[in-house]
């Protein structure tokens, strides 16, 4: 089964400083019939005004990824790490039994970003931050995982059955992908457009894929994509 969530019908808010879409129902964000896929609970859109973001706040048992689109955001945290993370770049926070950090644009022009929360497979454990470069060159034409709980070795180590992948797909290209057994997939392209097994989707649209053994993904236009493929059972 693969599932559009079209751009238009997902749940947001606009504060000025933070324009965000909530993939995923979360409280009282997002649109209430957007359930969770897999481990994935939470994927957030986000723009972040120049020289404003997020203050110190405190978040336990989540596996959090940043994926930076445009600009930089600049991380701090309660056990002394810094880090700025420009576009192109990706950061990991396993939040175990507590962490307070602050995710901040100190620049000039808009952040954007996709925020990414995923269960744990099981609560506690020693807070983790780290942040690695992915050049969007060596993601032509391949998906190259970002982030995983499984057996990626170059990933950044997430606590998590799960893993979050990026491709960057010339207009044209053509690629079966292999979604293992037992495994759902939510997929989203940053830019771009896209046919997924013959559904069309556009920039910023969400597809949830359930009981496919494989999708072929072709890019109608140049298009930046990023994967997240999980257990189905929480």
């Amino acid at each position: 089964m693969i599932k559009l969530k079209p751009y238009a019908e997902i749940g947001g808010l606009d504060s000025g400083w933070l324009k965000a879409k909530h993939h995923f129902a979360i409280g009282h964000y997002g649109n209430p019939i957007h359930g969770p896929v897999g481990n994935l609970y939470v994927f957030n859109d986000d723009e972040i005004a120049p020289h404003s973001g997020f203050g110190l706040h405190h978040h336990s048992n989540v596996e959090v990824i940043t994926y930076v689109r445009e600009g930089v955001v600049t991380h701090e945290d309660n056990l002394g790490n810094k880090g700025y993370i420009p576009a192109g770049d990706v950061q990991v926070m396993s939040a175990g039994t507590g962490i307070g950090h602050s995710e901040r644009n100190d620049e000039t022009i808009p952040a954007r970003l996709f925020q990414i929360w995923l269960t744990p497979r099981q609560p506690g454990g020693t807070p983790q931050w780290g942040s690695k470069q992915f050049p969007r060159a060596d993601r032509s034409g391949q998906f190259v995982t970002l982030a995983s709980g499984r057996s990626a070795s170059d990933a950044l180590p997430i606590r998590t059955d799960a893993e979050v992948l990026g491709a960057i797909f010339a207009g044209g290209t053509i690629l079966e992908y292999t979604i293992p057994k037992d495994d759902v997939a939510y997929l989203v392209p940053a830019t771009g457009s896209l046919n997924v097994n013959g559904v069309h989707v556009r920039a910023r649209d969400g597809l949830v894929i359930q009981d496919e053994t494989s999708v072929r993904i072709e890019a109608l236009v140049n298009a930046e994509v990023v994967l997240i493929v999980t257990a189905s059972r929480r």
